[in-house]
Formats: C-alpha cells, structure tokens, sequence
C-alpha cells in the first residue's frame, strides 16, 4: 500500500492486471487506475483551458478594457501570479493535514470556475469596466472603486483554486494506480505523460485560439468560453466522485516534526557535541515511518544537539523518546537538514526565474507595437499568442532530450540522467541569461525601427514598428529551453530531495519560488519606473515603448542573472543530495532515492 495515508475503499472491482501481487490491506482498496482517467484527465484538460484561457490575455484585458497602463497592469499580474503561486503553501499543509487531496481539489476547482465567472461579468456587463476610449481621444477613463472590487474579486478566487489545483491534482491521479503492482507502477508512468501532454495542449490552446476570439471577436465570449469549460470541468470531478481512491489526511505529523527539532536543538544549544564521554545520538527509526533511512551528515551540526541524550532524557519500552519535545531522533534532525539545504537552491531559482517572466508581461508589450502580421497578410497574431513559440520549444526539446541526448549521455558519464538534476538547472539558467541578452538586442532594433520607420499608430500605444513579431520567436525559444532545463530539473529537485511524507509541500515550494519571482518581478518594475522617471535619459518603461529603454532594463535583468549563476554555481558545489554526502556535482541521480521510488516516479 501507498504509505501516505490511509485510502477509502471504492464500490467498483479492480482491473485484472491490478490484482496481481496485491496482499493485505491493498486487498480492501479498489485501484481501478485507467478507468478513472477519462474523470481525472478530462478534469485537469478543461480546468487548464479555463484557467489559461482567461489568465494567459489578461494583461492586454486591463490595458485594453480596464484602461490601466502599462505599468499597473504588469504589477496587478506579477502580484496576482505571485500570490496564486504562494497560496500552494498553505493549500499543500491543508489538503496533506486535514481535508486531504479529494475535498481539497473538488473545492478549489468550484473556486476557480466562480473566479472565471467573476471575470467574465466585468467583460459582459457594461457598468462593470469602464467606458471604451475613443479612437481620437488621448485620455481614457479608469476603472471605478467598485468595478475593481469586482474584478480583484475574481482574482481572488482563482487564488483560491490554485492554492489546492497546483500541489494536489497530481498526486491525486497517481492515488488511482497501486505502486505495488508492476501494471500500476507502468500506469503512473503513463499517468505523468499524459499529465503533462493536456497541460501543454491546453496552453496552446488557449494562447492561440481563446486568445483569438479574446482579441478580436468579444472580451464577453472569449471570457465566457473558459468559465463553460471550468464548469465542465467540475462536471467531470464530480462525475467521478465515487471511484475514486481518496487519500485521507495524513494529520500534522511532518511539521510537528521538523518544529520539534528546533525546538530541541535551541533547548540543548549550550551543550557539546565533543563531550562523548557522557552523551550520544539517539538514533531511533519509527517502523511506521515512510521515510527513506538517511546517514549523519556534518552540515548544519548545531541541528545534531537536538538529538544529544543526556540523563534527563527517558524512552519508552519501543525504544522511541518518551518526550518527543526534549529529545529527537538523528534521522529528523536528518530530515530538517534536507530542508534546510533546499532553500539556497531555492533562492537561486526566484532570481533565474525573474527573466523567464518579462517573457510573460514585457513581451506582449513589445508584440503590441511590433508588425505583428502573418507573412503580409491581413491576419495578426495575437500579442498574447506568442508564448506558443516558447511552449514549442519546450514541447519538441523535452522528447529529444529524454529520448536521444539522455542516452548519449548516459553513456559518456555512466550517470543516471546524463547529468545532475543540479547541472541541468545551471545549464537552464545560463540559457535564461542568453534569453534576456537576446531581448533586450531585439528590443532596441524593434524600438529604433519604429522611430525610423513606423507602420502606423494605435490609440494610446504609439507608433507600430515596421520589424515583424517574429523577430521575438528566438527569445522565446530560448525562454522554453530555459524553463526545459531549469523549470523540469527544480520540480524533480524538490520531489527527490524533500522527505517522503512532504511531497505535496515539496510541490508547492517550487510555485512558493515562481511566487518570490512575481514579486521581485514587480518591485523591479515599480523601483526601475519611479528612479528613471526621473532621470535625465527619461523613464526606461513608460506606457509607450517606442519612448523609454525597455533594452536597458532587459541587460539589468541580464545582469542580475549573471550574479545569480555564479551564486548558484557556489551553491551547487556546496550542496550535499539526500541519503549521500558527496557532493551534488559529482552525483549520480540513481542515488538519491530509493528503489521503489524510482520506479514509481521516474517519468
């Protein structure tokens, strides 16, 4: 059985091939594994099809209908996607303590589909956004307190839903498969092909065709056409509801743990490790314990005190510590220490990911003043439809470096994955430096043809640049291998590295990182607008491109980067992987988890 919870028996009988060496209380489970697909899959496809299809357009929906500038928008977005990304963390410790992942996913997407809702009301109801600008007018008239409440209201419930989609619809389709079965650990496999597969098909299209109809037929039914598919969404989740295999909360265990271990350590902080000739380490392992067996690292040595036993300290005829608040056992101490060296890793990943989201905001600004037609024609691509170009990328280089170059590899360095989890990151984030550099050369060619030679003007944004849109396609083609790189490696990072009962906050710390970026994103731009506004050169990002240095403002991201490579690199060399105390990169990636969990969750 799955040891992260308890699971609640189905009414159904179990495939064929998922009764085989099934004992015990697998017995009184009902895996029913693909049968319950058609639920899941279909759930996840059309929640990430509402959901993409509302948020990807979103900053050309406050510009275009709202009328805010360029600058408010990107804010509301980078702080929006920030604190949909940091909600993971406290939806991750409710689903994984008290509701558990069912009730934790069937509320959240309820919550996302009335947000989808929220929204496209202020689209379709007139008194719910402001007035549309006249083509001859050069001022347009802001949102009103309440049409902004209403709006910030939608947001906030898409928040809502993200804090339990994100860290949970996951792990709850790999609950439908038995991991002690040959067929069940081949059905995981195929479960996080497919995952990833709806994911990158609703992306495209909801950047391609949502966006389209968004753009250039009605705001009203672009809008309405992601909420209809999140209902349907909910539809399908509920359809469901009494096949699946529900894993019931697990309780507060693993925090109550690691709280614990400081605890102890800051109660025994005076005493000394070299005095052995009184004292040892407790070593006790709960035999309930999911959790791989970990050897006694040197890093972070002021956490060992917290395992010191003294005279003071009892234990139970078990062998376990009789209070848990006096004395720990090494293998927690252990557990925190894996933690602990996450977070510097963790830090590098908010600063890399900084350059990866102008491709999000910045980029559809520039698209909107570039020659945005296809091949001359009439037809124009959406400024929002070009991270395509960045999901391309990542789609085609993803089968090719897990198909061909992983084995070549393999070969030449006898390592498991070819590389480190941890050198695949750096080769990321240097590909994201390049991404940026690339940026800002486009930008100025784009900004310099619109001063030379513009194509035509647009109410409030400017002259259009006679360079074509196309001209954006390697910076984020670059973006996609970056994230192929670095984005891929964080999220099987943080998997391997965290203790196994926390791998629900495991997943959520890498959308706590794209959290820090949104934000850090943000206090850049709003620092970056205040200081140059002021300045002799004049403001870098005003509302009209053609009039600032958007070019300048990529090389300090560019530059930024730079810093953050060479921290990372420290780090890297400084990181010791789970179970092993060599360094991370002379690492071998077969070593960092357990057999078991290498065959079930190697994708």
């Amino acid at each position: 059985m799955n040891h992260i919870g308890k699971r609640e028996v189905g009414v159904d009988t179990m495939d064929k091939n998922e009764k085989e060496s099934v004992t015990g209380e697998d017995q009184k489970i009902n895996y029913r594994g693909w049968k319950v697909m058609p639920f899941i899959i279909g759930n996840e496809t059309f929640e990430k099809l509402g959901t993409i299809g509302t948020l990807a357009n979103l900053l050309v929906y406050l510009t275009a209908v709202f009328n805010l500038n360029s600058i408010t928008a990107t804010n509301i977005i980078n702080i929006f996607n920030g604190s949909a990304s940091l909600s993971t963390l406290l939806g991750a410790f409710l689903c994984d303590t008290y509701f558990g992942r069912y009730k934790t996913l069937g509320f959240c997407t309820v919550a996302s589909f009335l947000g989808l809702l929220v929204i496209q009301l202020t689209a379709w109801i007139k008194k719910m956004h402001p007035p549309e600008c006249g083509r001859e007018s050069m001022t347009c008239t802001g949102p009103t307190t309440g049409q902004m409440t209403f709006l910030l209201a939608g947001f906030g419930l898409l928040i809502v839903g993200a804090a339990g989609i994100r860290p949970c619809n996951l792990a709850f389709g790999v609950d439908q498969f038995n991991p002690n079965t040959e067929s069940g650990r081949k059905g995981i496999n195929s479960f996080f092909n497919w995952y990833f597969f709806t994911y990158t098909f609703a992306v495209m299209v909801s950047v391609s065709l949502i966006v389209y109809v968004q753009s250039n037929v009605s705001w009203a039914i672009g809008l309405a056409i992601p909420a209809a598919l999140m209902l349907i969404s909910c539809i399908l989740y509920y359809s469901g509801s009494k096949y699946y295999v529900k894993v019931k909360a697990a309780g507060p265990a693993p925090l109550t743990s690691i709280t614990q271990v400081i605890v102890v350590a800051i109660k025994k902080r005076r005493l000394h490790l070299s005095e052995h000739s009184f004292i040892s380490l407790f070593t006790y392992i709960s035999p309930h314990s999911i959790n791989s067996k970990l050897p006694h690292t040197s890093q972070f040595r002021f956490l060992d005190k917290a395992a010191i036993m003294t005279p003071q300290d009892g234990l139970n005829p078990d062998g376990s510590a009789s209070d848990p608040w006096s004395l720990c056992s090494i293998q927690q101490v252990e557990e925190l220490k894996c933690l602990v060296r996450v977070i510097p890793i963790w830090i590098a990943g908010v600063v890399f990911y900084v350059a990866i989201v102008q491709q999000n905001t910045m980029l559809v600004f520039q698209a909107l003043q570039s020659d945005r037609r296809l091949l001359n024609s009439n037809f124009k691509i959406p400024a929002a439809s070009y991270t395509i170009f960045q999901m391309l990328s990542l789609t085609i280089w993803l089968p090719f470096y897990d198909r061909i170059l992983v084995p070549s590899l393999q070969r030449v360095t006898k390592k498991e994955g070819g590389i480190t989890i941890l050198q695949r990151m750096g080769i990321g984030m240097f590909l994201s430096i390049l991404c940026t550099m690339v940026s800002a050369v486009v930008e100025e060619r784009r900004r310099t043809m619109a001063l030379i030679n513009p194509i035509g003007i647009e109410p409030r944004k400017g002259d259009i640049s006679s360079m074509s849109g196309l001209w954006l396609v390697p910076q984020l083609t670059l973006a996609g291998l970056s994230d192929a790189f670095t984005i891929v490696g964080q999220v099987e990072f943080f998997y391997k590295q965290f203790p196994e009962n926390m791998k629900s906050i495991a997943g959520s710390l890498f959308f706590c990182g794209m959290a820090g970026s949104s934000y850090l994103s943000s206090l850049l731009i709003s620092i970056i607008h205040t200081v140059t506004s002021k300045s002799e050169t004049g403001n870098w990002l005003p509302q009209d491109l053609n009039k600032g240095r958007l070019d300048y403002f990529y090389y300090m991201i560019a530059a930024l980067g730079v810093i953050n490579f060479g921290y990372f690199i420290f780090c890297a060399k400084w990181y010791r992987y789970k179970g092993d105390g060599t360094n991370g990169s002379d690492l071998e990636l077969d070593q960092v988890s357990n057999p078991s969990e290498r065959t079930i969750n190697g994708v």
